[in-house]
């Protein structure tokens, strides 16, 4: 069973009841950061996923949609991009989109903002994290830390990943 998510602007990554930010510098160029990103079975170095697809063809842009199975494989969500900017001359780059659907209850909004920029040694990596409970949840003192454990994991699986590239 697939429960619909609302979706939101990009206002909502700083206006989340419940947020995590990953703002790193990673030893690699901005194009090959985010090739990394936009390549099918993407993340496949973070731990707490499984499987990430995009669902449309290329060239992504606003509109581009994806599948993702978070590790052991038992949650799924189906997202929407609603920003997609790419300028290649300036290497700059970012992209957003908010959950469509999952197949759990509980979550009301979820979604993720990724910018890539130069940065004296490689690329400034930023990435938020944004979500919103649904009815009865977690209370905020208990959920936050989970989901802070779960995206730190994210954090250093994405740092080695780009320390190998």
């Amino acid at each position: 069973m697939a429960y619909a998510l609302e979706s939101f602007d990009e206002e909502f990554f700083t206006t989340a009841p419940l947020s995590y930010e990953i703002d790193v510098n990673v030893p690699v160029a901005p194009a090959q950061v985010w090739a990394e990103f936009t390549r099918q079975n993407t993340l496949d170095w973070c731990r707490a996923l499984r499987s990430v697809n995009y669902t449309s063809p290329q060239p992504y842009r606003p509109g581009t949609t994806r599948s993702v199975v978070l590790a052991p494989g038992i949650i799924k969500m189906d997202e929407f991009f609603f920003i997609w900017d790419e300028d290649a001359e300036a290497e700059t780059f970012r992209h957003a989109f908010h959950g469509v659907s999952a197949n759990i209850p509980g979550l009301r909004r979820f979604g993720e903002y990724t910018e890539v920029t130069p940065a004296e040694h490689g690329s400034r990596l930023v990435w938020r994290f944004a979500m919103e409970l649904a009815g009865v949840g977690l209370p905020g003192f208990l959920s936050g830390p989970i989901a802070n454990a779960a995206f730190s994991t994210v954090r250093t699986d994405t740092i080695k990943h780009f320390a190998q590239c």
